[in-house]
């Protein structure tokens, strides 16, 4: 693909995300939540321009910094984001006003990692990008799927055992 395609899978790709992720919606822990960003990382890893052939150390270095930026802005997503469970047990999520704070830093920073590139004149191409859009992507579906399944319990949409429950009290010794 060219690079102008890449951008616009790129564009695509986020303006969904960010639009279904700032309405509520239900968490299914048995859906395939790993498959588009998959999907995302092995057409970026099939593009030719990953690396710089000229500055192959340092374009190694910022698609490494790449990839923790977009780790940590999928963490910082998926615990930003709320998690309630309705009465017939299904869990629902929805972004807050810091995940779009979180959605703000990652970008700012990617900007900032893309001008660095650009200073010391690495030639950088939207499949890094594309790649730390993956990396984003898998970490939140993950977290949120773990962190789903404490409400569900691990075997599906029934509540785990003694969910609810209250707690028996501690006994005091005199």
């Amino acid at each position: 693909m060219s690079g102008l395609v890449n951008a616009l899978v790129i564009v695509a790709v986020v303006a969904v995300v960010i639009v279904r992720q700032f309405r509520a919606r239900q968490i299914g822990t048995d859906r395939r939540w790993w498959l588009l960003p998959v999907i995302l990382g092995v057409v970026a890893l099939r593009e030719p321009g990953l690396l710089d052939a000229h500055h192959h150390t340092t374009s190694a270095i910022l698609l490494g910094v790449e990839l923790v930026i977009g780790l940590a802005t999928g963490a910082g997503w998926a615990w930003t984001t709320r998690l309630w469970a309705e009465s017939d047990g299904s869990v629902w999520s929805k972004s807050t006003k810091a995940s779009g704070g979180v959605w703000v830093v990652g970008i700012a920073l990617r900007v900032g990692l893309m001008a660095l590139g650009a200073a010391v004149g690495v030639q950088q191409d939207s499949s890094a990008l594309m790649l730390g859009l993956a990396a984003t992507l898998l970490v939140r579906s993950g977290v949120l799927t773990w962190r789903a399944q404490s409400f569900t319990g691990t075997a599906g949409s029934a509540p785990a055992y003694g969910f609810g429950m209250a707690r028996p009290a501690r006994k005091e010794r005199v």
